[in-house]
């Protein structure tokens, strides 16, 4: 397996290949759009006159999304298969048939130079109707546990860009790439803004300040959690920026009121995300693989709950190869009502322990990731 390191600086012959055409499917979630963006950007800096479509499933985020950040998306009528509903699977094969065909159709319009996929819904009859027209394809492969779906894909892939060491268990060894996932530059730009972050949340800088992340949608686990334990971290006179998510935010805010307490700050969303990191002394979030990303380059404790409703149980395995290096804590979301806000309380009062933490997570980070994926994608179409 090769890895990134001083790949971003690499010189690629790029001379005599401008305006490729190049497809992004997938998408689904966050996790899978903001990378594909990101890739999406890195293309467009290397050569501004690169042709970028993407292809996403009708209904999913990214449908929203992509047109947002300025790029074109189609949509396929496609869907994952539903655990635990035979019925909802029935029409699985028919749609599955039908996207591969409207695949290809967007294959023979576009005449892509190539394919990436990211993940997502779309990725697969996209990719598959490329390789059967010969178009090179390149896997964006997130998470330390490869799905069903990349798998079969990466025997036929030019190349497999992945995050985490050991993924020759699941793709050829000479196609893979070690890159790290893409992250969000802005939201990890936190440098001086500690002052300015905690004016925004209104936070004292003589107390220590925990940020909980549980996404767009919220963490059931978590927002439980916390709330079971707020009186354990006033008491201890710590503060917290607690993301309830938009699913609980509002029955949050009428059990405890907007102004609860002047140490913790409840918020549905947190549209500046640099500052919220930027205010943070240790943060609690789920395991997703774009946000693993972004806590590496952040170099702060971590304390990870993963998710346990994602397919293959990916969260833990994200979670579980920071744990093996040293780089994160680890709580299990059976027992997060339990242990997480004492073994938080507990990491606060361990400055020794925080700093190793910080110095392993650290070197983990691969900030350049969009530049090596992108300029992987030109490569496997000057080889192909």
């Amino acid at each position: 397996m090769q890895d990134n390191k001083n790949m971003a600086t690499q010189k690629f012959p790029l001379q005599g290949v401008r305006g490729k055409r190049i497809i992004i499917s997938g998408g689904g979630t966050g996790g899978h759009i903001f990378p594909a963006v990101a890739i999406a950007n890195a293309l467009k800096k290397l050569d501004p006159a690169t042709e970028i479509l993407f292809v996403g499933a009708l209904g999913r985020m990214e449908m929203e999304k992509v047109p947002a950040a300025g790029y074109k998306i189609i949509g396929l009528s496609i869907q994952g298969i539903q655990r635990g509903s035979i019925l909802k699977n029935l029409m699985f094969p028919i749609k599955l048939a039908n996207s591969v065909r409207a695949a290809l159709k967007i294959i023979k319009d576009f005449k892509p130079d190539a394919a990436v996929g990211v993940g997502g819904y779309a990725s697969g009859p996209l990719l598959y109707a490329a390789s059967l027209k010969g178009i090179p394809t390149l896997i964006q492969e997130q998470n330390s546990y490869a799905g069903i779906t990349n798998k079969w894909l990466g025997k036929k892939a030019k190349k497999i860009c992945v995050a985490f060491d050991g993924m020759e268990q699941f793709f050829p060894a000479d196609r893979i790439l070690k890159t790290g996932n893409p992250i969000r530059r802005d939201s990890v730009n936190t440098a001086g803004k500690h002052m300015q972050a905690l004016e925004l949340f209104k936070l004292s800088p003589h107390k220590k300040t925990v940020l909980v992340l549980g996404g767009s949608l919220g963490a059931r686990t978590l927002n439980n959690s916390i709330q079971a334990g707020l009186d354990k971290f006033i008491a201890a006179d710590i503060q917290v920026i607690w993301q309830t998510g938009k699913t609980y935010y509002k029955g949050i805010i009428e059990q405890l009121g907007e102004n609860y307490h002047p140490n913790i700050k409840i918020t549905e969303f947190l549209n500046r995300m640099d500052l919220a990191y930027a205010a943070a002394d240790l943060i609690i979030s789920r395991a997703g693989a774009g946000t693993i990303a972004e806590l590496c380059v952040l170099k702060k404790p971590v304390i990870l709950v993963p998710s346990p409703n994602v397919a293959e149980d990916h969260q833990t395995k994200n979670a579980l190869a920071l744990v093996q290096e040293n780089a994160a804590k680890f709580v299990a979301d059976r027992d997060a009502a339990e242990k997480l806000v004492d073994k938080t309380i507990e990491l606060l009062n361990d400055k020794e322990k925080q700093k190793k933490l910080s110095d392993n997570i650290g070197k983990l980070a691969m900030p350049n990731a969009d530049e090596v994926i992108a300029k992987e994608v030109i490569q496997i179409t000057i080889n192909n």
